[in-house]
């Protein structure tokens, strides 16, 4: 527990870190904010006659937070110390102090997951709350199930970002590629345009596991969608800890 609370302060003690955190809460109630003239409108013309997703979709533009989170706790271990010293890094320091690495990772995990969980709850709350102030009675109450599903989503993304920078041991790049992919092309969907096996990678499966309304090329069940999805994020999360005890620091 000790090494955990280390992690967290060493976490919320990044700036980028606070940027991932506002970020990634306050997207998803503006965006809703943003979009309700626009929403109402279409619900009187009839035009937006689904809404069984008001509010959860518009969680899917906060996942930069989670995203930043995910890398920043990993990349900030390989960032130079300063100019003084440009091949001195935290990594060093920080397996001096825990040289045992697996316990590291458990507690960068540990640290990760609470603090995107902390921040997804709250964010999720906050977005469904303000769809229920401005939409009224056209926006029905999602199930406890979906809201808790969302969080979990918002978790796994984080950890699918901490993966993937574990095995490159490089921030830029997987946080270009997953802001990309979530927010401006996602070549994932692209992809279920060539083939439906493409319908079981993480961001798009998991999706499922509380958009009901999306146009899925597969559909699979919220229960399956959780376990595809954690699935791979064990699996990646297994590469990267066999690379991280292996690799020189």
């Amino acid at each position: 527990m000790n090494l955990v609370r280390a992690e967290l302060r060493k976490l919320l003690g990044l700036p980028t870190a606070w940027v991932g955190l506002v970020l990634g809460t306050l997207i998803a109630p503006v965006i809703v904010l943003l979009n309700a003239p626009y929403t109402r409108r279409a619900i009187a013309a009839g035009t937006l006659t689904d809404l069984s997703d008001l509010g959860l979709r518009d969680l899917g533009v906060g996942l930069i937070g989670p995203m930043v989170l995910g890398v920043i706790v990993v990349s900030s271990e390989y960032t130079s110390t300063g100019r003084d010293a440009p091949g001195a890094r935290q990594l060093t320091a920080t397996l001096a102090a825990v040289p045992h690495r697996l316990r590291l990772l458990l507690a960068k995990t540990t640290a990760l997951v609470l603090v995107v969980a902390a921040q997804a709850t709250v964010t999720t709350a906050a977005t469904l709350t303000l769809t229920q102030v401005l939409h009224g009675e056209h926006a029905p109450v999602p199930a406890p199930g979906r809201v808790a599903a969302a969080i979990l989503y918002w978790t796994l993304t984080a950890l699918l970002a901490y993966a993937i920078t574990l095995i490159t041991r490089n921030g830029i790049v997987p946080l270009t590629l997953l802001i990309i992919n979530s927010s401006v092309v996602s070549v994932s969907y692209l992809l279920t345009k060539v083939t439906d096996l493409a319908s079981y990678l993480p961001d798009i499966v998991g999706a499922q596991m509380f958009i009901r309304g999306s146009d899925f090329p597969v559909e699979v069940h919220p229960v399956t969608a959780g376990l595809v999805m954690t699935a791979w994020i064990v699996a990646l999360l297994a590469v990267g800890a066999v690379l991280f005890q292996r690799r020189d620091a």
